[in-house]
């Protein structure tokens, strides 16, 4: 029973929280925003209290059943070793390799401590599930989405709109598809690996796991030593020659409960005063070891594949795509605060990229953000009635926003290149930027104040916010004749 209830749980929790991913109108998150909300790192970063206290009062209640049920990551293992693994009693215990496992979660909190939160963000598990969901299924799920929509045109019904496939950023989309595989290999030839070594989350709640409640005991005297239940755990942990079992890698997914035909298993309170020597002997083993809890102490081919429409003017010329221009400062989401808040708290799990709606947002190449969201404006510019990544951010790194406070802080400023202007190379009339500034920060002037000469536009900084209107809309190619420099820290009008 144990187990077809956890197994029913993770599948609504894993199916739910991969919609978060996929969907881009915002429809899902309004209903299962919270699901991101409740993962242990995002909590712990928001210094959300009440998520981290219930999510460490549940390890000591049930054990590690955050693991099996609430991170994606965790149940994603489980799948792929579920369908991928048809070996006969596959697995086998091991001793916990505590040397890796504590270095991977010192060098996690040193990152996390040092603001360093990009690289911390390498091994985080929902942050490394984000980016597989957003850069591997995503492309595919807004595949489908525009299939529906060319077949819902060719009906004259406009229920769903077409969205771009495009690779946001190669450097993330590599490791999402170098995590992707390591840890398929992992769960596909010893399930729970990475959970068990690498993941900091599952150490910390391992530590935790061992002081449970509720655990999977051995009665001796039922036992027949088959080892069916050892060769079945997907952690690795239990050890039948001992009659032990590891609890701070043990996931609590109830198989073992069902795996035994002698009824020598069960899930039950523990034992608080009469311990046995090899209890005594394992206890003795995890005094001074408790550990600090952080924040409380083939999409390729989808993308390439798909549908790559040539943008044409007039029908006569190609339109030379955009080039991002070199900017002396990363401009970062409204609600961010500071490029110093984000990188320390944003677990670059993607949510807020696959979330918006303008495609402004995509993961930084630069190695002190890699990974973490940066603003660009060649494919949109950021509207000043959209605040949905402050919505979505489960961390704290992206602050919710009202769309006034919005309206009124700036990012960013505008800076006029005139090297780049059409009005100065091609001796044309343009004035795009101030046709489309929101705040009405551009003005149009006579170059060098001489009537002469063509009109260029002019910026007034304490006007603009930095969203991005006139740099998206300027027609020089590849680079932009206006675009915006970021502010290190965002100021409010």
């Amino acid at each position: 029973m144990l187990r077809k209830i956890r197994i029913i749980l993770a599948i609504v929790f894993f199916t739910l929280i991969t919609l978060l991913f996929l969907d881009f109108t915002g429809t899902f998150h309004t209903y299962l925003g919270w699901m991101a909300k409740i993962q242990f790192l995002p909590a712990a970063l928001a210094l959300n209290v009440v998520v981290v206290v219930a999510l460490v009062a549940l390890t000591l209640i049930f054990g590690r059943i955050y693991c099996s049920i609430i991170c994606p990551l965790g149940v994603m293992q489980d799948v792929i070793a579920k369908v991928f693994c048809h070996r006969k009693n596959p697995y086998t215990y091991s001793p916990a390799k505590n040397i890796l496992r504590y270095t991977v979660l010192a060098f996690f909190i040193v990152a996390m401590v040092a603001g360093i939160g990009s690289i911390a963000a390498l091994v985080a598990p929902y942050s490394s599930y984000g980016r597989i969901a957003q850069n591997l299924l995503q492309p595919i799920y807004i595949g489908a989405n525009n299939l529906l929509a060319m077949a819902a045109e060719h009906y004259e019904s406009y229920a769903f709109y077409e969205r771009d496939i495009w690779i946001r950023s190669m450097p993330t989309f590599i490791i999402a598809i170098v995590s992707f595989v390591t840890i398929s290999v992992l769960a596909w030839r010893n399930g729970r690996t990475y959970c068990n070594t690498i993941c900091p989350v599952g150490t910390i709640l391992g530590q935790l796991a061992r002081f449970s409640l509720f655990k999977v005991k051995i009665d001796t005297d039922k036992c027949k030593n088959c080892r069916k239940c050892e060769r079945n755990c997907k952690a690795s942990c239990i050890d039948i020659k001992n009659h032990t079992v590891d609890y701070s890698r043990c996931v609590t997914c109830g198989n073992c409960l069902g795996d035994c035909k002698f009824d020598a298993l069960h899930y039950v309170v523990a034992p608080g005063l009469v311990k046995t020597k090899t209890e005594a002997k394992d206890t003795n083993n995890i005094e001074g070891r408790r550990e600090f809890l952080v924040g409380t102490g083939l999409a390729l081919a989808s993308a390439t594949l798909a549908q790559e429409k040539k943008k044409v003017d007039g029908g006569l010329a190609v339109i030379e795509d955009k080039v991002q221009p070199k900017r002396l400062t990363p401009i970062t989401p409204p609600g961010s605060i500071s490029a110093k808040n984000m990188a320390q708290r944003c677990t670059a799990c993607q949510l807020c990229v696959s979330e918006c709606p303008n495609d402004v947002l995509r993961p930084s190449s630069d190695l002190k953000t890699l990974m973490q969201p940066v603003m660009s404006y060649e494919r949109g510019y950021c509207r000043p009635e959209c605040n949905r990544c402050s919505s979505v951010c489960p961390a704290g790194a992206i602050k919710p926003i009202s769309l006034d406070v919005k309206s009124s802080t700036q990012i960013g400023h505008a800076v006029w290149v005139r090297k780049n202007c059409i009005a100065v190379t091609g001796e044309v009339e343009c004035g795009n930027c101030e046709r489309h500034c929101p705040t009405g920060a551009i003005q149009m002037v006579y170059l060098d104040d001489n009537e002469d000469n063509p009109l260029v536009p002019a910026v007034n900084e304490e006007r603009c916010i930095g969203c991005g209107a006139c740099e998206y809309v300027c027609p020089s190619r590849p680079f932009s004749a206006i675009y915006v420099e970021g502010h290190e820290v965002h100021k409010e009008n």
